[in-house]
């Protein structure tokens, strides 16, 4: 059995999906907050069993007989190391032969905030003495391509991410990565660096979109405190501006770099380039 921890979050869904290409349903078990929210994944056949990061009681009765783990890390800011820290108990309770965490790219050196959360994760999968792989995940393109409609409305995509290179891969290519170990045999100890085949900078984002669209759209780089308050400006929550904006400025510093393909290699195809990703968010508006 294969537990899908957040199975009802964006890249939970997705691995699911990627895992029913080559797994019964019901060998799969989607570990999630809500059961109705999850509904559609019971109509897949998939077993569903509540689990809630801060009640370790559940944790114990989601991961009874699973084999493989899953544990995508928690969006709950502030909060997440201690959630990892309970999922990452109760899977050694439950005696699992693998337990599989999405990291960040490069956490051990990465300049972003996000990096602090992972390190300490990635540091309590290595004291707990599971057989365990780490899967350190680059930018999601969603994560920019969902701005296309404001950049659209005022020509102009804002950042401060400068000339940084961005090895960005779709959601979807990230959980067919994790569908393949989860799949496979002699993960345990490996981490995969995990990036996009193809990098560019918001300039060139910018860019693709003026040509796609037809509408004219530059990039405007500011500085970092610029770049926050103007997404505080846009209703974003402080702490949402706060991580994207320090992101940003980690991507200036290579921070969402890699060119070791690792992520096209494991899941035996080229990862999505920013072409089609800017396409799909033009369709999808």
């Amino acid at each position: 059995m294969i537990v899908i921890t957040g199975a009802t979050g964006q890249l939970g869904r997705l691995v699911i999906t990627e895992l029913l290409k080559t797994h019964p349903a019901s060998e799969l078990i989607a570990a999630v907050r809500s059961l109705e929210k999850a509904q559609d994944l019971a109509a897949l056949g998939v077993t569903l069993r509540q689990a809630d990061y801060n009640l370790p009681a559940t944790l114990d009765t989601a991961f009874q007989g699973a084999e493989k783990v899953l544990l995508i890390s928690s969006s709950e800011l502030g909060q997440r190391i201690e959630q990892h820290r309970a999922v990452i108990a109760a899977a050694k309770r439950a005696n699992v032969k693998l337990l599989a965490y999405t990291s960040l790219l490069h956490a051990d050196t990465s300049p972003l905030g996000l990096g602090v959360d992972h390190r300490a994760t990635e540091a309590l999968l290595q004291e707990s003495g599971l057989p365990v792989v780490i899967l350190r995940n680059g930018w999601y393109s969603e994560n920019y391509t969902v701005s296309i409609p404001t950049a659209l409305a005022h020509q102009t995509l804002a950042g401060c991410a400068g000339d940084g290179r961005i090895a960005s891969a779709s959601r979807a290519d990230y959980a067919a990565a994790a569908a393949v170990v989860l799949s496979t045999d002699t993960q345990a100890g490996k981490v995969y660096e995990l990036a996009g085949d193809e990098a560019y900078t918001l300039t060139d984002m910018a860019a693709e979109i003026s040509q796609q669209s037809g509408t004219t759209v530059k990039y405007l780089n500011l500085p970092q405190a610029d770049y926050q308050a103007l997404l505080l400006q846009a209703g974003l929550p402080e702490p949402v501006a706060a991580l994207l904006a320090d992101s940003d400025s980690g991507a200036a510093k290579g921070g969402l770099f890699d060119d070791s393909r690792q992520l096209s290699k494991l899941i035996g195809r080229p990862t999505q380039p920013l072409s089609h990703a800017v396409a799909n968010a033009l369709n999808a508006g």
